[in-house]
């Protein structure tokens, strides 16, 4: 087999392959084989029929159209490899001669990974939070665990926000009382926000004895038609916080004074924000770096990067014992909404992968074989298999040229938060010491980390949907 490469325009090229008479008869041969699995000839049990018995009663036309249709790709997949030509997407194959006989030529055009120009990235400055907690961060904690041991003293005054009323409501459509909006001796929050806004409007400034009527727009934005709440408030309690004093930290924590309580919670609040600080470096400078690329990311990419984030989409769902239909359903969300923002995400991922392909290229960034010895381990803890099981399946798989260009783009991106200016809200130059974690820090402060930004994005994500 004999092959070229000729690059084209519109980041694509053209394979030409040519196989000359003698290998490609190989292959007309593996197709008869195969012919002779599929077809029964008096005389011959199934597969056994010979090349020469199915030629005189098929034709030589069969093999060869046959051969053609199983090898060519084979053919192909070779002068790829030969080439090392970085393919995107599926060639459009032209058989160019060797159709009846002879030998057998074709060309293939598929587009390839595109080489971009990424200007600019050894000057990058990112922003993000400062990984410092400020003393009112630390004071608003102090205030929450003193919302926790508040006690409740019945007032006899008006309502107001952070008060919890005892109340019977009843929330009615058409004249009958709805579900989950009717209940006796129910003790609300004023100011939480429930169900509708009406609802602590017409509780502020109410007080014991009141009987409220008000109407509202439904909660639910599918359901057609406003409610009318009836509410019977029967009790205002006011919430009476505890001293800020070395009690109050006795009671509400392992410390003896308030003074150790308040240095733990400066600690824990470092540790959490210090975290988040590293998720806000890395998840900035994929943004810096995307935007630094002009060329659009191209499509046959970006459709393997969106498959990709759907099916983890559908799996982080199915974690968390919920079908995509149940998702749309909670969040009011549709497969459009959730295409259009994954397809973003996949282009921005895309462009990201390129820009650090140029850079590793740029900055001569290779992987060796420890980096791989360290990637099969890490694979094999967390299959629960051994290295060895982990390497050879990934070399049966001619998988292991993907693993060093994914660790390339991954230590090209180390690379390059390490490169990067990081500055606060402020403008103020943040020194990389202050994001690592100190050797007081715990695991459960990085996962309060990550849950913390779980919930911001779940926030965000909810406020998108209303």
């Amino acid at each position: 087999m004999k092959s070229t490469v000729e690059p084209l325009e519109g980041n694509k090229v053209k394979v030409s392959v040519e196989v000359d008479e003698d290998e490609f008869d190989k292959a007309i041969d593996d197709a008869f084989r195969k012919i002779a699995r599929e077809v029964r000839l008096p005389g011959f049990r199934p597969g056994k029929a010979p090349r020469k018995v199915l030629e005189a009663r098929l034709g030589r036309g069969v093999g060869r159209a046959q051969a053609l249709q199983d090898a060519l790709p084979d053919f192909y997949v070779a002068a790829v490899k030969e080439h090392d030509v970085d393919v995107i997407d599926a060639p459009e194959i032209e058989i160019t001669g060797g159709e009846e006989e002879g030998a057998v030529s074709f060309d293939a055009v598929v587009a390839v990974r595109p080489v971009v120009v990424v200007g600019g990235y050894k000057s990058l400055r990112v922003t993000i939070p400062s990984p410092n907690p400020t003393d009112e961060e630390v004071d608003e904690q102090l205030e929450r665990l003193r919302e926790r041991f508040a006690e409740l003293e019945v007032v006899e005054r008006a309502a107001e926000d952070g008060d919890i009323v005892t109340i019977d409501i009843t929330g009615l459509q058409d004249g009958e009382a709805v579900d989950g909006l009717t209940a006796e001796d129910y003790g609300y929050e004023v100011g939480a926000g429930f169900a509708v806004a009406e609802l602590d409007e017409n509780l502020r400034g109410a007080s014991a004895g009141d009987e409220l009527e008000f109407d509202a727009a439904h909660p639910d934005p599918d359901e057609d038609g406003d409610l009318h709440f009836q509410i019977a408030v029967k009790e205002v309690k006011a919430k009476v916080l505890p001293e800020l004093d070395d009690d109050f930290a006795g009671e509400a924590s392992e410390f003896e004074s308030l003074a150790k309580l308040r240095d733990d919670l400066q600690q824990r609040a470092g540790a959490v924000k210090r975290v988040q600080a590293q998720m806000a470096l890395r998840d900035e400078v994929s943004k810096a770096v995307a935007d630094l690329v002009e060329d659009e990311a191209p499509e046959p990419l970006v459709n393997s990067e969106l498959n990709a984030r759907l099916q983890d989409f559908a799996m982080r769902l199915s974690a968390q014992g919920m079908t995509v239909e149940q998702y749309f359903a909670i969040t009011g969300r549709t497969t459009e909404d959730v295409l259009d923002e994954l397809r973003e995400t996949a282009a921005r991922g895309v462009l990201v992968d390129l820009a650090l392909r140029t850079i590793a290229d740029a900055e001569e960034i290779e992987i060796d074989e420890d980096d791989l010895a360290e990637e099969y381990a890490a694979v094999a803890e967390r299959a629960g298999v051994s290295t060895d099981q982990v390497r050879e399946q990934f070399e049966r798989a001619e998988q292991v040229e993907a693993v060093r260009s994914d660790l390339r783009t991954r230590k090209a991106f180390e690379w390059l938060c390490d490169q990067v200016e990081i500055v606060d809200e402020d403008g103020n130059v943040i020194d990389r010491a202050a994001l690592e974690l100190d050797e007081d820090d715990d695991e459960g402060d990085e996962d309060a980390a990550v849950e913390a930004v779980a919930s911001t994005e779940d926030e965000a994500a909810s406020e998108d949907d209303e």
